[in-house]
């Protein structure tokens, strides 16, 4: 046996072979090329030799390079899979002369199968039944005299090459003439060779192959027959064995004249003889005979229960019992379908891109190479997987296939996933009657919309976003705007979290595919539906292949929102679909929407009907510029100065214009400050021991306050003397810069009665209350307790309505400080008290996130004095350890510019300015 065994293939074949080499107790040795690199080949294969930077002419047909990368890593055979070399004689005649046992049929078996014309030749010799056809043809006059002789429709082919690829079906002279030079530069373009034959056309055909496995010395094994007739312009789209309604007669004389002809050659190794048959008579002629492994060899594998490319490897080396002895048996039904990376909508044009998710169903087979974060290339063929169901019978077969489509998901790029769920269902195919033609007439909608122009800043956003992941920086994301979204979902009768677009100051342009209910919310903007206005705040139907052109602000505010009927369709990233554009991730591909973008519409729910909207139930953009916030945590006297507190309430604050979704920046008067500086925890006193933030805060870094929005850092050290109620948090997305607001203390019950009335306005699709009194600022502080009363002492203090903030000791950096809030946070998480959402930790704080609904403040405030009691002393608190080794880099460019950008456009006197790596 083989020591070393080298894959000249790349993709789901070169994937497949690894897994039988592995079996077998082989190295495996892959070649790879640059856009390849990340590939599940490279990845899994035991050695892996870069050969090139893309181009297939460059790398994977460069024969030469892989032999040379053969004899290097010491392999002793070479596999070529399928495509690229697999079918070239003289590469398999160079493997040989170099000493390298090439795994497939002899030289002379792959020159003369290749050229269909002398295959017909060797199939005729054998006795095999061959279309009325011609040998090559020298000119179209000889063509056209040739096809008035057979009769019209005829198939004119190229004689090298497969896969579909140089063939075109002519109905008349004239269209023979006018086919006659395309085929033939096609066929020199793609197979240095342009000859050209004539076949009669079958107009009710079925594609029917036969796997072989030769021996070399005369000895041909049957395999069964595939049916491979649902194809698309000539292409194989769906395969299954065995063939559905054929009759024991023809499958027995297919086989028959199959391994005849195998035998006249004493054929080598794996082979594939194909047969036209005319659905309406039963007889059948000669097309071809494929000298290599079969895209959907995986069929006949799951039926015999054999491993085809073991029983390659073995023979090359010799190693393979008589075929005499291996007669398999045949059990049950296998359906194949092959996932592209393809647009149907732009008439299947292949996809290229990042994968953002990728998900495989259990329970059926599953050949890829592709896994989430993997790059498509434009270089190769867009083959992404080949999905098989194997079951005892063939409707099994198909509704395990069925099942297994629809919890497949590929993110990121387009595929045929939809168009392939689509054609097991045409009722031609569930009852086998399909032929080459059925999908010819089978016209498909796609669910998709295109982005013909993406606008300033378009993103996919669903309510309420990622909770869950604060603790570790992830942020919520979700639309900055909730209210105005969660209106357009409620209007459409969609969940209230169903996805859809958040628009920033200019809107996209989008194609729908197919017919849609959408509605507009949010800042108003020019919108219009094949150059017709649409109404905004109101359900509007699309047609299908109609634009929506969202153009410019006309109104208030900075943000609008686009809802469609059913949602988009994009897979959850960490249990939400929001798009987190820093982190890249979420939404569609991780980031803002492209031109050529496609997004998916979901389906629509069944029991929520799209609603009416009551007169003036649109968000009320004229009271953005009020904000509602809770006191605290950070406030005076500790921090600031009662005379500060007083200003920051009393001044119109101007939004800055470098301002986004991670915060608000806003300009105004710099705090006279409580304290000269942040002590242990920074020059400046804004700074203190880094602590949680809450959603809405009003961070002030250094002199300037920053609102945190829905993007913003988890964690962070500077003080936050207000934080805006959850009600008012939509009107954060709605500032934009040179908006003028100010803030209105509000208490905690004033907060949370009006949440509560904003979920009854949504329900109710009404006007939402703005009754409300604003309250006497109270203490920033809620609860205390000091020593000697307990140990260390414990702060808690209001971080809006949502979030409660608890600091322990002194502001100094202490361990056991941080121990005890790691201990007060393991407790609450095994007691998953309701309503608590999230627990963040700080260096010497713990910040909750609760649902006051839920969990009224001062109940959980009773729960955390007593959790309190129960906690050991830090010196004996156990935690779980591990060690990380990480590279790390401060002095790089990326940071330089960071500091530089940052000294421009934010402010040169920072206390970390000039250098924050020497302030580090």
């Amino acid at each position: 046996m083989f020591n070393k065994v080298l894959i000249a293939n790349r993709g789901a074949i070169a994937c497949r072979i690894l897994r039988t080499l592995r079996a077998l107790r082989i190295e495996s040795v892959v070649v790879f090329t640059e856009a390849d690199r990340a590939s599940r080949h490279v990845t899994e294969a035991d050695h892996a030799i870069w050969i090139g930077d893309g181009p297939a002419l460059e790398s994977y047909l460069d024969g030469a390079r892989i032999i040379e990368a053969a004899r290097a890593a010491g392999a002793l055979a070479i596999h070529p899979g399928y495509g690229f070399l697999s079918e070239n004689a003289d590469f398999a005649e160079r493997c040989e002369a170099a000493g390298i046992a090439f795994i497939g049929p002899t030289p002379h078996q792959l020159r003369e199968f290749g050229l269909k014309h002398t295959a017909r030749a060797l199939a005729r010799a054998a006795g095999v039944p061959l279309l009325p056809g011609t040998e090559l043809l020298p000119d179209v006059e000889v063509a056209a005299v040739a096809a008035a002789a057979i009769g019209y429709p005829v198939m004119l082919k190229s004689t090298a090459g497969g896969g579909g690829i140089g063939m075109r079906l002519c109905h008349t002279e004239d269209e023979l003439r006018s086919a006659f030079e395309t085929v033939q530069r096609l066929a020199q373009k793609n197979f240095a060779n342009g000859g050209l034959y004539l076949e009669r056309y079958v107009a009710q055909a079925r594609h029917i192959e036969i796997q072989l496995f030769g021996d070399g010395a005369g000895e041909v094994l049957s395999l069964g027959e595939r049916d491979c007739s649902l194809q698309r312009r000539n292409q194989k789209v769906i395969e299954e064995t065995p063939a559905p309604g054929l009759s024991a007669r023809t499958r027995t004389a297919l086989a028959a004249h199959a391994v005849a002809l195998a035998q006249a050659v004493r054929y080598r190794s794996a082979g594939t003889v194909e047969f036209v048959v005319d659905a309406t008579s039963d007889e059948f002629f000669f097309l071809e005979m494929n000298t290599r492994l079969q895209v959907e060899h995986g069929v006949t594998e799951a039926v015999t229960g054999i491993d085809l490319v073991a029983w390659m490897v073995q023979l090359a080396a010799q190693t393979l019992p008589p075929l005499a002895t291996l007669r398999p048996g045949f059990i049950g039904h296998a359906i194949q379908t092959r996932l592209y990376a393809e647009d149907t909508a732009k008439d299947f044009q292949p996809s290229a891109g990042e994968l953002s998710y990728v998900q495989w169903p259990g329970e059926v087979r599953i050949d890829t190479w592709i896994e989430t974060g993997v790059v498509v290339s434009s270089y190769y063929d867009p083959m992404l997987a080949k999905v098989i169901a194997h079951a005892p019978d063939r409707a099994t077969a198909l509704a395990r296939l069925q099942l297994a489509l629809r919890a497949t998901r590929v993110a990121g790029i387009e595929t045929n996933l939809d168009y392939l769920q689509a054609a097991l269902a045409l009722p031609a195919f569930a009852t086998g009657t399909h032929t080459t033609a059925t999908l010819r007439e089978f016209a498909f909608q796609p669910d998709t919309i295109e982005v013909l122009a993406a606008g300033t800043e378009t993103t996919v956003q669903e309510y309420p976003g990622r909770l869950g992941y604060w603790s570790v920086g992830i942020p919520p994301s979700g639309p900055m705007d909730d209210y105005s979204f969660r209106l357009g979902n409620r209007l459409l009768g969609n969940p209230l979290r169903a996805a859809g677009l958040e628009i920033n100051l200019d809107g996209p342009r989008l194609r729908f595919k197919r017919a849609a209910i959408i509605c507009l919310t949010g800042a108003r903007m020019a919108a219009s539906v094949d150059g017709q206005q649409i109404p905004w705040g109101l359900p509007c139907e699309i047609a299908a292949d109609s634009v929506l052109a969202i153009g410019a602000l006309t109104d208030d505010g900075a943000r609008a929102y686009l809802t469609v009927h059913g949602g988009f369709d994009v897979p959850d990233y960490l249990g939400s679909t929001a798009t987190f554009t820093l982190g890249r991730f979420g939404g569609h591909g991780g980031r803002a929407l492209r031109i050529g973008d496609v997004l998916r519409i979901g389906h629509p729910p069944e029991t929520l009907p799209v609603r009416a909207p009551q007169p003036q139930c649109a968000t009320p953009l004229h009271t953005r510029c009020e904000l509602r916030v809770i006191y605290g945590p950070h406030g005076a006297p500790d921090f600031f100065t009662p005379d500060d507190i007083a200003t920051f309430f009393a001044t119109p604050w101007e939004v800055h214009y470098q301002s986004s979704r991670t915060g608000v920046r806003l300009r105004g008067p710099k705090p006279a400050w409580a304290r000269a500086d942040g002590g242990e925890a920074g020059l400046h006193p804004s700074n203190l021991h880094d602590n949680a933030y809450a959603i809405g805060a009003v961070d002030f870094t250094g002199d300037m306050p920053v609102i945190l929005g829905p993007d913003g850092p988890s964690l962070g050290g500077f003080v936050c003397p207000v934080t805006v109620i959850a009600t008012d948090r939509w009107k954060i997305g709605q500032l934009r810069a040179g908006d003028k607001i100010r803030f209105v203390a509000v208490d905690q019950v004033t907060a949370n009665r009006l949440e509560k009335d904003q979920g009854q306005a949504l329900e109710t699709l009404s006007p939402m209350s703005e009754a409300w009194t604003r309250s006497v600022l109270q203490s920033p502080v809620l609860s205390e307790r000091l020593p000697p009363a307990h140990p260390v002492g414990v702060v808690y203090r209001p971080a809006g309505d949502q979030y409660l903030l608890i600091e322990y000791g002194p502001p100094v950096l202490d361990i056991n400080l941080r121990f005890r809030v790691h201990a007060l946070m393991t407790q609450l998480a095994q007691a998953a008290v309701p309503g608590i959402l999230e627990l963040t930790p700080g260096i010497r704080s713990l910040q909750v996130h609760y649902d006051p609904q839920r969990v009224p403040l001062n109940t959980l405030l009773q729960a955390l004095a007593a959790f309190e009691e129960r906690l050991d002393d830090a010196a004996t608190t156990v935690v779980s350890s591990r060690i990380v080794h990480l590279p790390l880099a401060w002095d790089d460019p990326s940071t330089r510019l960071a500091i530089e950008k940052y000294a421009q456009s934010v402010r040169a006197d920072a206390p970390w300015c000039p250098s924050n790596i020497e302030f580090i």
